[in-house]
């Protein structure tokens, strides 16, 4: 009983000294995140944990609150400890002291809201993509602005806050009525800076993997602890966290997954997928307008079981098209699924290719072997390129530039947070249209949609639900404006020879149960050209890195390719494979099976992956599909990295687009 009554003695040294005032925070900031965390148990859908699932994460995340709280009080354990008692006891520290106490307070109850409204949207605590909205500052706060009683909440926060202060005011006063000699104070405060010393070494982002379960995982953890170990480790390299296999095999692997008929190697380097697509009869110069539409869940459709009727011209549409009705998107933001169709590669851990920046241009693209063909590739965004990194991306790898930045006040006829309104959008597409039409000039159009996105509001008039009352609205109004960009674009000289690919970037929601809960990547894809292309279902699996190689099939185009995807329609039934993924974790789904790379070299598979609740084991060392997987991700993770999918130097330099 000698540490117990140790713990005693010290606790008691603590609560008799200045120090009384860091542990009085600690215990308030224990209290806060404990409140959050019940308070997210809670603001899920459904219940998806068992009372012991709720302790256990309990006791985990209380060991990251400390890790959180032993950071952030460090800096102030060496003020308490290092101020002399005639100025710690001075009025100017005395004002100093109430006026931290009360903005921690504040910080704490603005921290827990925020928490509140990402799990709320994202169902996970703090993680890269928070330091992808904080980079983006002006269009994340109009969106909270524009989609929260934003003056209410920091009035409540500051009205809580004031209550919290005076109740905890008195312990505040007493602190600052000690003294205490230097070496005391030394010995005291060293507690508090030892404590991130220890926490450093020993708390790693391990100890909060305690499930299967997803959200346990999440529920388990801290936050602001999150939100900086997101900030460090925000690019992963795959052969230290990954599992690795010899290169020539996973060389050799990963060229039969890639390879079809019409193709040929280029040259047997290790890794190289460089090959020559070959396809017989004549080359069609036909039009591409590809709209990847923000958040559009399959689920929203009604040829996949919604019965609300939201979006009654794209099932039209479908029965008139190719419809893919088992597609995948390879990730769950909007830069992952731009990565996937321009580059067509898998999604490699850490952030997308889109925002690494110096390391996202002069790549393999659909929009650099289209201009090579002599085509007019526009990347049109509905809202402000620098979002994402999207501008420098898309320029630097073979595009043209539209975006809100480049259009005139008078043609914007309503915006929100996020852009421009869809319809607009689509607007500036057909005007860019008509250009390349005049220059006798074939174009490929990439747009990226806006709309589908909090605060989900839209002109009036335009669907029966009101503007900014929800997602069901958005996807409503956003069916809406494709339609009405189709009926638009049917008075057009360029519309009989135009193909109309309509794809999302990403489901409305991607959290699940299980690590890649695949039935929150099922997408619709939409290929509608009624002079050139016969309608038909496609059952296919497949995910967005093969929609540059279908569209150029598409089109008879022969071609040099660095894809990782492959032409759908000729796929063999042995041959489909949705690759998708996370930040972390990498996933290739086939027949039924998911196969997961996880960091720390972790490999596991969901049996019945589509099932709500899939099985999880541990696959065999030798098991074909995790070989699969690991040539995939290994395979992309070298080519990117040695720019074996670089565009060639002369051809980038023969075809610079501009960004007028």
């Amino acid at each position: 009983m000698l540490w117990l009554r140790a713990i005693v003695s010290c606790v008691g040294a603590l609560v008799r000294s200045r120090f009384l005032l860091l542990f009085s925070m600690a215990l308030l900031a224990l209290t806060s995140f404990f409140i959050t965390r019940i308070i997210l148990v809670f603001n899920l859908p459904e219940l998806h944990f068992s009372f012991i699932d709720v302790l256990l994460a309990m006791l985990v995340g209380l060991v990251y609150d400390i890790g959180f709280i032993a950071y952030a009080l460090g800096l102030l354990a060496l003020y308490v400890a290092l101020v002399p008692n005639r100025v710690w006891q001075s009025t100017f520290n005395k004002i100093f002291i109430h006026v931290l106490v009360f903005a921690s307070i504040y910080v704490l109850w603005f921290i827990g809201v925020a928490e509140w409204l990402f799990w709320d949207e994202f169902g996970a605590r703090f993680n890269f993509i928070a330091i992808d909205y904080l980079a983006n500052k002006r269009e994340v706060f109009d969106n909270i602005k524009e989609s929260y009683p934003l003056g209410g909440l920091l009035s409540a926060m500051f009205v809580f806050s004031t209550i919290i202060y005076l109740v905890i005011r008195r312990s505040v006063r007493r602190s600052l009525s000690f003294h205490a000699p230097l070496s005391t104070r030394f010995q005291l405060g060293s507690l508090f800076l030892i404590a991130p010393i220890v926490i450093f070494l020993c708390l790693g982002q391990g100890a909060r993997q305690i499930s299967n379960n997803v959200y346990v995982n999440e529920l388990g953890s801290n936050g602001p602890y999150q939100f900086f170990a997101a900030l460090r480790n925000n690019q992963i390299d795959y052969g230290q966290f990954y599992v690795s296999l010899d290169d020539k095999l996973i060389s050799k692997t990963l060229k039969s997954e890639v390879i079809q008929p019409d193709a040929r190697f280029i040259n047997d380097d290790l890794y190289s997928i460089r090959r020559e697509v070959v396809n017989t009869g004549p080359e069609k110069r036909l039009n591409i307008m590809l709209i990847m539409v923000e958040s559009l869940s399959g689920d929203f459709m009604q040829h996949f079981g919604n019965e609300a009727g939201l979006t009654p011209n794209l099932d039209k549409l479908a029965d008139n098209s190719l419809f893919f009705t088992q597609f995948y998107s390879t990730g769950t933001r909007t830069d992952r699924g731009l990565e996937a169709v321009t580059l067509s590669i898998p999604p490699t851990p850490g952030r997308s290719i889109v925002k690494r920046i110096g390391k996202e241009k002069n790549m393999w693209s659909l929009g650099n072997v289209l201009r090579k063909k002599g085509y007019d590739a526009r990347f049109i965004y509905g809202g402000r390129g620098y979002f994402d990194n999207m501008n420098e991306f898309f320029s630097g790898n073979g595009y043209e530039i539209v975006d809100q930045s480049r259009v005139a006040n008078n043609e914007i006829g309503f915006e929100n947070a996020w852009g421009m309104a869809d319809e607009f959008t689509f607007t500036q597409a057909i005007k860019q249209a008509d250009i390349s039409y005049k220059a006798d000039r074939p174009f490929f159009h990439h747009i990226m949609t806006t709309s589908n996105h909090r605060p989900y509001t839209y002109p009036d008039r335009r669907i029966d639900i009101p503007s900014g009352h929800g997602r069901n609205g958005a996807v409503k109004y956003t069916d809406w404006a494709i339609n009405n960009f189709i009926e638009r674009a049917k008075y057009k000289p360029w519309f009989a020879d135009t193909i109309f690919v309509i794809v999302a970037d990403h489901c409305a929601r991607s959290e699940g149960k299980v690590r890649l809960p695949l039935n929150r990547y099922h997408i619709p894809l939409i290929i509608y050209s009624p002079k050139h292309i016969a309608a038909a279902k496609v059952d296919k699996v497949a995910s967005q890195i093969d929609v540059a190689p279908t569209l150029l099939a598409l089109l008879g185009m022969s071609y040099e390719s660095n894809f990782f995807g492959k032409n759908i329609l000729t796929m063999t039934p042995a041959e489909e494979r949705a690759l998708v993924g996370s930040y972390q974790y990498l996933g290739l789904y086939q027949h039924g099976k998911m196969s997961i790379l996880g960091p720390k070299k972790i490999v596991m598979q969901q049996e019945d992956a589509l099932s709500e609740d899939p099985i999880v084991t541990k696959p065999a060392d030798d098991d074909p599909l995790l070989l699969e997987n690991i040539a995939f991700y290994q395979g992309a993770s070298f080519i990117y990295r040695n720019k074996l999918n670089a565009w060639p130097v002369d051809d980038a330099l023969k075809a610079k687009p501009s960004t007028h």
